[in-house]
């Protein structure tokens, strides 16, 4: 069994930055993507960013390109996502998961795609 643990929320200014870290534990990552998704209140959860097994390909979403970046250490079984440049926009709870479907090709942007996760860590952005 699986079992993802995520951290390194917090509140942040504007602008400010945010390491997050998703920890697996029980077996490892294996060669499954891991996603990373966020909710916002009274919001769906979307998509943020992904990165294959490999680590050689990375995916994000428009609204995060050129200021998140993700990436993995199988060795250490973790996967990080860095947010810079954060915006009140980017305030929610964020979680990680791992793809399903092990060496797929190509990106799951779909959550249903993704059958562990962990329990999320808030982030805010805020003055």
């Amino acid at each position: 069994q699986v079992q993802l643990v995520e951290s390194g929320g917090g509140l942040v200014q504007p602008g400010g930055s945010l390491r997050l870290s998703c920890v697996a534990s029980g077996c490892t990552l294996g060669y499954a993507s891991i996603g990373w998704f966020r909710q916002a209140p009274g919001k769906e959860r979307e998509f943020v960013a992904a990165i294959t097994w490999s680590g050689r390909t990375t995916y994000y979403a428009d609204s995060v390109k050129g200021r998140f970046t993700i990436s993995r250490d199988n060795a250490k079984n973790t996967v990080y996502l860095q947010m810079n440049s954060l915006k009140p926009e980017d305030t929610a709870v964020y979680y990680c998961a791992r793809d399903q479907l092990p060496g797929r090709v190509g990106v799951e942007k779909r959550p249903n795609g993704y059958n562990y996760w962990g329990q999320g860590t808030q982030v805010t952005v805020s003055s």
